[in-house]
């Protein structure tokens, strides 16, 4: 029997398991077919779904009718409830990313991620005081529309579209991540299974709308939770104990603080992690429409704050959880790394090698972010329906991130793209087929990106964050400047995006062709093979005798090889310096014409007095749509 043939056989995956899986995926497309039809079907019963009547536009034409079919697809009608929602939040934040890569983080890179918890903390409060006050008092369906209130259409349309971008980068990847654990714990290749769930996430997402995203990130993530407890626990007795795991990664150096230094290409220093994560993470819980969405969907500022407040404190329990179980991963695996083994097991028992059973199973981990299903795999295979279990849950946090975007960039490219190129108000019939027709292309378009995502050959959360970062600092900034800032006017804050977009493309581009070429590495924490119980084919070059070339000192200090903590910071500075600067050529903003509720609450203090009576946003809208109308 081959080396190629036994690993094959040792890929073991359950009936039991299978079962789980399944039935997670159809769980959902019930959900979605109920949502989509059967709850609609009762509505029009009732008399409370109008069947073609024109459907408002603009910043508050989705209120128009409290019944219009893109106010329940959108926003769950504006009448969602404060748990499902928060668990909604947390569903769609922590992704399969979060799930796969924060342990793997832990494990080749040391605890320093761990302080992360700390800023995401800071973040929620940041986002709570200074984002969301302006959100939920404007009931936005699309974030965006918050630039033209502020600013003009364009800034609208160019920030719509940096979240349309940073958005069809993560999705791939939160996609390929799950596929990554479900290949390594049944051997089926990431290009079948992958198309094969996102079929399920596109249909309940296409039919249901946002109550139904809402309502199966509920389940997704009651299985995400119970998966990763169910490993943690058994893991933890498997090793001996938690004092075991800590002495484990005491010993090895993993248990450590950042790094305290102001170099800027040090991976992950105390700054990169308070300051740099920092930025990043108030994007995501404040600005992100994927985020600013759920919140809509609450009747009130009370509930959205009640929702706001599990949300932070979930995603930190959720968060920690995951880090720990890094660290778990390699008190299971200190003494014998199955990365640099590329541990195949040569030993078995031939007796019972037909039904699978007294085997000590210890597959290949091909990459990173697939140790995690290889702990899974060693520790709970032998409970039929746990390895399923936590499988699903993986792909539960997939979909839920998935589902979730979809939904958003509907949204998006509704209000966005499409109406704004309408002079008559859609129709209900008009709203329902372009929301959905949205929906299914954004969602293949995303399964075909998968291959692209598969040849970026890097740790899928330094990957996530690079990509993502090409936009996220243009436009916390542009958000930033809006609500703190009342002089900065539209051109100003046009150009400083623009000059920023262009300079973070080009940073994130050329590390990450250094990442993959090798002249960008960063050293990871050691490992031995020293307790390994089977046999491996070793290395052409182990880490015993490798020959490591020193760098050379022209390329040592590239700015590409800055810490990929600092882009979201590094594009928000540039961006506000750039648009500061431009301010002196085009001029600033006069804030006697400038609404008090486009402005952060703690900043209105600053206005003219006589500024404190608010116009009613509604009439600013009409007025601003009509005066550009005109122009046309």
């Amino acid at each position: 029997l081959s080396v190629s043939d036994l690993s094959s056989a040792l890929q073991h995956f359950g009936i039991v398991d299978y079962f789980v899986f399944i039935a997670m995926l159809v769980v959902c497309a019930v959900i979605g077919f109920y949502f989509g039809f059967i709850e609609k079907k009762q509505k029009k019963k009732k008399g409370q779904v109008p069947t073609d009547e024109k459907d408002g536009a603009g910043v508050a034409g989705i209120e128009e009718r409290r019944g219009s079919e893109a106010l329940d697809y959108l926003v769950g009608g504006r009448k969602m409830k404060v748990l499902p929602v928060s668990l909604s939040l947390v569903a769609s934040f922590v992704s399969g990313i979060s799930l796969l890569g924060t342990s793997t983080e832990i494990y080749v890179y040391g605890t320093q991620y761990a302080f992360i918890l700390i800023t995401l903390a800071i973040s929620g409060l940041i986002s709570w005081y200074i984002f969301l006050p302006v959100f939920c008092n404007l009931q936005l369906t699309s974030s965006y529309e918050y630039f033209e209130l502020r600013f003009n259409r364009n800034i609208r349309l160019v920030a719509s579209t940096l979240f349309t971008l940073t958005t069809l980068i993560w999705l791939p990847i939160v996609i390929y991540v799950p596929a990554l654990a479900f290949n390594q714990v049944t051997g089926i290749n990431v290009h079948v299974i992958t198309p094969v769930v996102c079929i399920v996430c596109i249909f309940y997402t296409t039919v249901g709308g946002l109550k139904a995203v809402v309502w199966t990130d509920v389940i997704q993530t009651v299985i995400m939770v119970g998966a990763i407890f169910f490993v943690v626990i058994k893991g933890t007795m498997n090793v001996g104990g938690l004092g075991v795991v800590i002495q484990r990664n005491l010993e090895s150096g993993r248990l450590e603080w950042p790094e305290f230094t102001l170099d800027p290409t040090v991976r992950m220093s105390a700054f990169a992690v308070f300051v740099g994560y920092t930025a990043h993470s108030s994007y995501n819980l404040g600005c992100n429409q994927i985020i600013t969405q759920r919140y809509m969907s609450l009747p009130g500022v009370r509930e959205m704050k009640q929702a706001s407040m599990w949300f932070i404190v979930g995603l930190i329990v959720l968060t920690a959880i995951c880090l720990y179980n890094g660290v778990l991963l390699f008190a299971t695996y200190y003494d014998c790394d199955p990365l640099t083994t590329q541990a195949r097991l040569l030993t078995y028992i031939f007796a019972h090698l037909e039904f699978m059973t007294n085997m000590s199973v210890l597959q290949l981990a091909k990459a990173k972010d697939q140790l995690v299903p290889l702990l899974v795999m060693d520790t709970l295979s032998s409970f039929p329906g746990l390895s399923g279990m936590f499988v699903a849950g993986v792909f539960s946090a997939a979909l839920s991130s998935l589902s979730t975007g979809l939904n958003s960039l509907a949204a998006v490219f509704l209000e966005d793209y499409i109406k704004p190129l309408y002079r008559k108000p859609l129709t209900e019939h008009q709203t329902a087929i372009t929301m959905r027709l949205c929906t299914v292309i954004i969602g293949t378009a995303s399964v075909a990106l998968v291959f692209v995502v598969e040849r970026m050959g890097t740790h899928v959360m330094q990957l996530s964050m690079t990509l993502s970062s090409l936009a996220q600092g243009p436009l916390m900034v542009l958000f930033v400047v809006g609500l703190l800032c009342p002089r900065l006017n539209a051109k100003s804050a046009l150009f400083g995006a623009f000059c920023s977009f262009v300079f973070m493309a080009w940073l994130c581009l050329n590390a990450q062709m250094a990442m993959n070429s090798g002249e960008l590495h960063y050293e990871s924490k050691p490992t031995s093979v020293e307790g390994c119980q089977y046999q491996f084919e070793q290395p052409l070059v182990t880490p015993a005798n490798a020959t490591v070339s020193e760098p050379d000192p022209s390329t040592e200090r590239n700015i590409y090889h800055l810490s990929f903590f600092w882009y979201t910071a590094l594009g928000g500075v540039l961006c506000t310096v750039v648009a500061l600067l431009a301010s002196f050529v085009f001029g600033w903003q006069d804030v006697s014409q400038l609404d008090p509720g486009l402005i952060t609450p703690c900043m209105r203090r600053f206005l003219p007095k006589q500024n404190y009576q608010a116009i009613d946003l509604q009439e600013l809208f009409s007025r601003k749509t009509k005066a550009e109308a005109k122009k046309d």
